[in-house]
């Protein structure tokens, strides 16, 4: 597994970075964390990070204020180089900023492979790498929009049939649902606008509080939401 490199971008501790810890890796207010930060609003445990299969996981640990990662609010995390943790006032970047670099000249090479899949007459020539001595603190829009983009996740590995057979079974509740769904849906192409049925409005709304429950109970399997 490449070495674990967490820089803080922002709040008390703004410039500390905290390289090549052994995982498992706790982060809050208390002395007893592998990596204590000064921040009122940051729980005494609030996240452990650890790795599983060669990937690199962030549970948050039922902290008051939450976890963020990219803007959104998580309970677990595979993270990714570039990543941004927030919790509390405090603001952490996952990554050097070699790994982040790498990331980065990856998934641009990608783009660019794609766009030249869909225009035959753009040009050939090879993306060039960003430089490795780029400012991570300070990385331009596109930068941080490349590495943000949320991309469709993998299927998990090394599932037994039963497991692999409760993922299918709600992998089709919801495709039964949006398919349902999109079948009340009317178009109006004159003006570009989509109604949909009242009722299919409140199986979605359904369907975002059953996914919520589900990220739940995979976070924290001892809990109870109905």
């Amino acid at each position: 597994m490449a070495a674990i490199v967490l820089q803080v971008l922002d709040g008390t501790d703004r410039g500390r970075v905290f390289e090549h810890p052994a995982t498992p890796i706790t982060i809050g207010r208390e002395e007893g964390n592998t990596f204590q930060l000064n921040d009122e609003r940051v729980s005494r445990y609030h996240l452990k990070i650890q790795e599983d299969h060669e990937k690199v996981i962030l549970t948050d640990l039922e902290s008051t204020n939450g976890t963020k990662v990219n803007g959104e609010d998580i309970q677990v995390r595979i993270l990714r180089f570039g990543d941004l943790i927030a919790l509390g006032r405090s603001v952490l970047l996952f990554g050097s900023k070699e790994q982040i670099a790498g990331r980065l000249a990856g998934l641009r090479s990608l783009r660019s492979g794609a766009s030249r899949t869909m225009s035959p007459e753009a040009g050939t020539g090879n993306p060039q790498p960003p430089a490795l001595d780029f400012d991570v603190s300070a990385m331009d829009a596109d930068a941080r929009a490349v590495l943000n983009t949320m991309e469709p996740p993998a299927l998990p590995e090394r599932l037994s049939p039963g497991q692999a057979a409760q993922l299918a079974e709600i992998f089709e509740y919801f495709q039964i649902q949006v398919r349902q769904l999109l079948g009340t849906v009317h178009v109006d192409e004159k003006s570009e606008r989509v109604t949909l049925d009242y009722q299919r409005w409140q199986a979605l709304l359904d369907m975002q509080l059953r996914l919520a429950g589900y990220l739940k109970q995979i976070a924290e399997p001892n809990s109870h939401v109905t």
